[in-house]
């Protein structure tokens, strides 16, 4: 289950149209602009999460509805095995992998995130973003960078970070290997 970012801008669009939602209320929900919005419905500009989340929400609806144009039907348990998630790419060269996406009324937003290792990130600094809500990230190889405001921490294999993601947020792999992390979005 892959998407392509024309079929979910076009999604956006026509359950706010079928909704009777106007521009302005989802600019409002999503924390953005008319203007930037309306780039997000014409497809001009990709999704972070975030912003599907909250469009999502302000519609009444699943993010995975948005992304697929499926709803999930599962409500007593999933299963999704190794390497089996939904497939997700939110930033260039990280991969995100949606472990719950079949199951509907999610209070959580459970991810295994693939971060390589680069060199070059190393000495520039780490991209932050924003967004409503908490996080978790678990550690389960590698080696990750964190930073939250002005705070920096080195996470090893085995180690969690628990945040207020309405902070400045942002990460990277860290000493020479890629790090893969399970996620939690809430």
């Amino acid at each position: 289950m892959d998407y392509n970012i024309k079929e979910v801008s076009s999604r956006l669009k026509s359950t706010r149209e079928y909704l009777d939602i106007n521009p302005e209320f989802m600019a409002q929900k999503t924390d953005t602009s008319v203007e930037e919005y309306l780039s997000y419905e014409s497809g001009e500009k990709d999704f972070s999460l975030s912003f599907l989340n909250a469009a999502a929400e302000a519609l009444g609806i699943e993010m995975i509805e948005l992304l697929t144009g499926v709803e999930p039907k599962l409500n007593t348990y999933t299963v999704v095995k190794k390497g089996h998630g939904l497939p997700i790419e939110r930033r260039i060269g990280f991969t995100y992998q949606h472990m719950a996406y079949l199951f509907k009324n999610k209070e959580i937003e459970p991810l295994i995130v693939d971060a390589p290792y680069s060199e070059e990130e190393q000495s520039k600094p780490i991209h932050l973003s924003v967004h409503d809500g908490q996080e978790m990230d678990f550690i389960i190889s590698g080696k990750l960078k964190f930073v939250i405001n002005d705070h920096e921490e080195i996470l090893e294999a085995g180690d969690c970070v628990y945040y207020n993601s309405k902070n400045p947020h942002g990460m990277i792999a860290y000493g020479g290997e890629d790090c893969q992390f399970l996620a939690i979005l809430i």
